[in-house]
């Protein structure tokens, strides 16, 4: 079985000396950084190595994402160390209960109904809704002294209460000027305690989303992201070591599918969630499944790949071990996992995320592969 992001944190715990599985071997040094750069997928970054030569030639390993192939869900798992059968953030939006029935939680936004809906902190608290401990938790109480250099609006995103939890020292960065001088300041430090480092770029996904992955703005950006990468090797001192990688990787859609405009599917159809990739579909009954998974699998056949929750979970597509049924309810009645590059949108509901070009989520190589950087 192949290494998953995952993976990292227990291992960089067991390189503290932390004990428990150290899955990459990880060897042992006083401070840790790991910079995600959010779009990095491991096939598209082999497909360039004249961009970035410097990435290119320190991968030593690729990872999985871990399906849905989507940020909120990857972070999540990278923090916590497991996969979203245990923590529950099934994807990019999903069911949770209300008073007048289940609506959407957009877990990247952390809103309601919409990536621009009504803030849900409050009615759904993050700690709550993803209550395991994070990774980043044990090493501070293991007296790992943990840092962030990420935009500053993340200090109290939902998303960073859900999954990273831990206090730590902010470094706010949004250029890469910003992520290189916030690790450099992160890691020069004359005492012998440890910190681990935590840095998160966006700009890949941003522009594989506007432009294409592998569009002229998409290389730009791999290009400067090498170069602050080539000077972080050079620049960081030897007692700290460097791990780069991914969330997901990216496809450019090639066929569009507007679900609005298919009214039968939406017949005994309460919601649509998940995103253009993977879609979980809530039924208004249990009963009708049969009749839903036939009409979505006969109109979608050659777009999507059509499932019941339990065909996923037995086949355990969102991780190994069965969820509880808090998670479970989560999964939609149907799971909706496109083929090819096919996207399944809903302008209506997702006007922003329906005119985009580049997309994650779904079960393939090309999204679901992801390197593994040292240095």
């Amino acid at each position: 079985m192949s290494n998953t992001l995952a993976d990292i944190l227990p291992s960089v715990a067991a390189s503290f000396g932390m004990g428990g599985p150290d899955p990459l071997g990880l060897r042992p040094n006083r401070d840790v950084v790991m910079l995600l750069i959010d779009g990095l997928g491991a096939e598209l970054l082999a497909r360039h190595p004249e961009v970035a030569p410097t990435l290119t030639a320190h991968v030593t390993g690729t990872l999985t994402a871990g399906f849905p192939a989507t940020t909120a869900t990857s972070l999540t798992s990278l923090a916590i160390g497991a996969p979203c059968a245990t923590h529950g953030i099934v994807g990019y939006s999903f069911a949770v209960p209300d008073a007048d029935g289940p609506r959407l939680l957009n877990a990247l936004r952390w809103s309601l109904d919409s990536a621009t809906g009504p803030d849900a902190r409050e009615a759904y608290p993050p700690e709550t809704v993803q209550p395991h401990p994070s990774r980043l938790q044990d090493l501070a109480a293991h007296g790992v002294q943990v840092h962030y250099v990420v935009p500053e609006y993340q200090r109290g995103s939902g998303l960073t209460r859900a999954s990273f939890r831990a206090d730590g020292v902010l470094h706010p960065a949004t250029t890469l000027d910003q992520v290189r001088a916030g690790i450099l300041t992160a890691a020069d430090h004359s005492d012998r305690q440890s910190r681990f480092v935590y840095a998160y770029f966006p700009d890949l996904d941003a522009n594989g989303h506007l432009h294409g992955p592998e569009s002229p703005p998409w290389l730009s950006v791999l290009g400067d992201i090498d170069r602050c990468v080539a000077d972080l090797l050079t620049d960081l001192p030897a007692t700290c070591t460097l791990l780069i990688t991914g969330d997901h990787g990216m496809i450019r859609a090639d066929a569009v599918i507007d679900l609005d405009t298919r009214p039968h599917l939406h017949h005994d159809v309460r919601l649509i969630g998940g995103e253009p990739r993977v879609r979980h579909v809530y039924l208004d009954r249990a009963d009708a499944l049969p009749d839903v998974l036939a009409r979505w699998t006969g109109e979608l056949s050659t777009h999507a790949t059509i499932v019941s929750r339990e065909q996923a979970l037995d086949e355990h597509w969102f991780g190994p071990t069965p969820p509880g049924p808090i998670i479970t309810g989560r999964i939609g009645d149907l799971v909706a996992v496109a083929q090819g590059n096919s996207v399944l949108v809903r302008p209506g509901l997702e006007p922003m995320e329906s005119t985009l070009l580049g997309h994650h989520g779904a079960r393939t190589s090309a999204e679901q592969l992801i390197p593994l950087i040292t240095g």
